[in-house]
């Protein structure tokens, strides 16, 4: 209940994973140690919850929306150009903290959180061309850092997991053509109808089958369980995702296994590492500077501030990365934490940069008085 607590006031905008995160600290390794992240039930939850999570967040990505296209050219200017200058950041971070993960920090702060900055884009209610243009570039962001993340977090499995991303992605477009030809034969609407009519929930049963068995596939093949949620989700984006399901994907996720896997991610994290290599504090300041000033960059093109603000919003790439170094040894102690501590920053210029775009939001007109009678 801290997520909603937290996001419940007002102007704030804090997420709800903030709060997650928090009691996770609090009751894990780097609080009173109540819980334990390596116990075997609670990793199988939050594996469970992560697959989740990336699925929801891949549905996520507007792949659908043919207003985009007219977009695509500049994001991908744009794009190209905070990964740039997140590169130049990263190997200095890299080359002045001598962690040798100058890949992963580039990819860090060139990524964007399309779970975090599209909601937070919708609910503000703006719309125009320079928001298309920053939503393309969040999900070209988003999309690019979840498959080059697990090359760049482990080099010396990169070969195994680009075959074992190749494999996945093979997988997710079998299930969008399945999906797209059971919809053009009807076969998609009957069974939707038939499940609905009898309250058997096949739509959720079935696609809990195939996250699952990608996930299996992924963890076979030495990829991220997140790289197998994400393909999945946007293979049912593109064929369209029944809102049903995605009321149902969304009361499992946010109602239980998404809250179980942030607070294991927070217990897992010891924060006082931070405390004993106090360097890794500047780290994760550097990151999540370097994140917005990477993502200020669209300035140069004509992008408003506040919405290249809003792009530098980073959530699902850091907490995948922070996952991975803890899960398989390869950060340092307390880099984790930097990554984290990197991307609350990011998630605090954002809910600043929200507050702006608000207060800019071109008024709407008032529409004329109707003619008497």
């Amino acid at each position: 209940m801290a997520g909603p607590v937290l996001a419940s006031v007002p102007r704030l905008r804090i997420p709800l994973v903030i709060g997650e995160l928090a009691v996770g600290l609090l009751v894990g390794r780097t609080g009173f140690g109540i819980i334990d992240a390596g116990d075997p039930t609670f990793s199988l939850f939050a594996d469970i919850g992560f697959a989740l999570v990336m699925f929801v967040v891949g549905t996520h990505v507007p792949i659908r929306d043919v207003t985009l296209r007219s977009s695509i050219p500049v994001a991908v200017l744009r794009a190209v150009l905070v990964g740039a200058v997140a590169t130049a950041v990263a190997i200095g971070l890299a080359m002045a903290f001598h962690t040798g993960h100058a890949a992963v920090y580039a990819v860090l702060m060139a990524s964007s959180s399309a779970a975090l900055a599209l909601p937070v884009i919708h609910a503000l209610g703006i719309d125009g061309a320079s928001v298309k243009a920053v939503t393309a570039q969040i999900a070209i962001a988003d999309a690019t850092s979840i498959v080059l993340l697990p090359l760049v977090i482990d080099p010396d499995h990169a070969l195994t997991a680009a075959i074992g991303a190749v494999v996945i992605a093979l997988c997710a477009a079998v299930v969008f053509v399945a999906l797209w030809g059971f919809d053009r034969r009807g076969l998609r609407k009957r069974l939707h109808h038939f499940s609905e009519d009898n309250e058997f929930a096949l739509e959720l049963r079935i696609s809990l089958i195939i996250l699952f068995a990608l996930a299996a596939l992924a963890v076979a093949t030495h990829v991220s369980i997140m790289l197998a949620g994400f393909a999945l989700g946007l293979a049912v984006k593109a064929a369209g995702e029944p809102r049903r399901l995605a009321k149902q994907l969304f009361g499992i996720t946010e109602g239980l296994f998404g809250p179980l896997f942030f607070v294991w991610l927070g217990a897992s994290l010891q924060v006082r590492e931070l405390g004993d290599h106090p360097g890794y504090i500047l780290l994760g300041i550097g990151l999540g500077v370097g994140a917005v000033l990477a993502h200020c960059v669209g300035r140069l093109t004509g992008q408003p501030l506040a919405l290249a603000a809003l792009a530098a919003a980073q959530l699902g790439v850091p907490v995948a990365a922070a996952t991975l170094g803890t899960q398989n040894h390869l950060l340092s102690a307390g880099e984790p934490s930097a990554l984290m501590l990197g991307a609350l920053l990011t998630v605090a210029v954002t809910s600043i940069a929200s507050v702006i775009a608000a207060r800019r939001k071109p008024e709407q007109p008032t529409p004329p008085a109707p003619p008497p009678a």
